[in-house]
C-alpha cells in the first residue's frame, strides 16, 4: 500500500503545476488536498484529467489560454538537475517544514484514540467522535485558507509573504510552495518533502510509544511543539515564494 500511495501527493502536484495559474494556486491545492481528509473513494471517482491542457479536445480556446497563460514552463522534464535542487535553501525549508509538520499529524492520527481513552477516560465511542473532529476541521479551513491565499496574492501581497503567513492553512502554504519555487518540478519537491513527512510518521509514532514507556503525555506534547517550532523558524527564515528552479 505505501509504494501505491508513495506516488499520488507527487503526480498531483505536478499535475496542479501544468493546469492552474498561480492566482488559483492556493485554493485548487487547499481542494484536491481536502479530498484526503474526506475520503480517497470520493476523490477518485470525480477528478480523472487528462495529463496536460495541450491533450484536452474539450477544452476551450479561452479556457486553454487562460491555463498556458502564465510564465510556467510546459515542457516535459528530461532531466532533473538534483545537484541544483538539492543546494536550494527554500527546498530544505520545505524538506524540513514538512517533517515537522507531520511529526505532529501522525500522532494526532495515531495515538490521539489512546490518549483519550487512557489519560481522559473517555469511551471508544467518545474517542472515535473526537478524533474525527480535527479532520473534518482540516477539510473546511484548508479550503478557506486557500480562498484566502489566492484573494491576498490577487490583492498584490507577494507569494512570499502569503506563503509564509498562510503556513497555518498548509495546503495554502507550505504545500503550494513546490510549485511556486519550481513549477517544472512541483512532483520531484513534493517526492521529496512528502518523503521526510512519511519518515515523520515513522519515526514520530515509534518515538512516542518510547517517550511514553519512560515518561509522560506532557513530554510527547513537548517534544511535538518544539519540532513546530523548528519548522516554524526554518520556514519563516528561508523559504520563499519566488522560482528558484527553471
Amino acid at each position: 500500500m505505501g509504494i501505491g500511495e508513495g506516488v499520488a501527493m507527487p503526480a498531483m502536484n505536478n499535475l496542479l503545476s501544468k493546469w492552474i495559474p498561480v492566482s488559483e494556486r492556493s485554493r485548487s491545492l487547499a481542494l484536491v488536498y481536502s479530498g484526503m481528509y474526506l475520503g480517497s473513494v470520493t476523490g477518485l471517482a470525480v477528478s480523472p484529467a487528462h495529463s496536460s491542457p495541450e491533450d484536452d479536445p474539450g477544452l476551450s480556446l479561452g479556457e486553454r489560454e487562460l491555463i498556458l497563460g502564465g510564465s510556467i514552463s510546459k515542457e516535459p522534464v528530461s532531466e532533473i538537475p538534483w545537484k541544483k535542487i538539492l543546494t536550494k535553501a527554500p527546498v530544505w525549508a520545505l524538506i524540513v517544514s514538512h517533517f515537522c509538520h507531520n511529526w505532529g499529524t501522525f500522532i494526532l492520527l495515531t495515538w490521539m484514540p489512546t490518549y483519550y481513552n487512557q489519560v481522559l477516560k473517555f469511551n471508544l465511542t467518545e474517542s472515535g467522535l473526537l478524533c474525527v473532529l480535527p479532520w473534518l476541521t482540516m477539510a473546511v479551513f484548508a479550503n478557506i485558507g486557500g480562498w484566502i491565499a489566492d484573494t491576498l496574492i490577487s490583492r498584490g501581497l507577494s507569494i512570499t509573504s502569503v506563503r509564509k503567513g498562510s503556513d497555518a492553512f498548509s495546503q495554502s502554504g507550505l504545500y503550494s510552495n513546490h510549485q511556486d519555487i519550481g513549477p517544472r518540478y512541483a512532483g520531484v519537491l513534493l517526492g521529496l518533502s512528502n518523503t521526510a513527512g512519511v519518515l515523520a510518521g515513522v519515526f514520530g509514532t515509534a518515538a512516542t510509544g518510547y517517550i511514553l514507556q519512560k515518561g509522560s503525555w506532557d513530554d510527547v506534547f513537548k517534544v511535538a511543539v518544539a519540532l513546530y517550532f523548528v519548522g516554524t523558524l526554518t520556514w519563516n527564515l528561508f523559504a520563499t515564494g519566488e522560482k528558484i528552479l527553471d
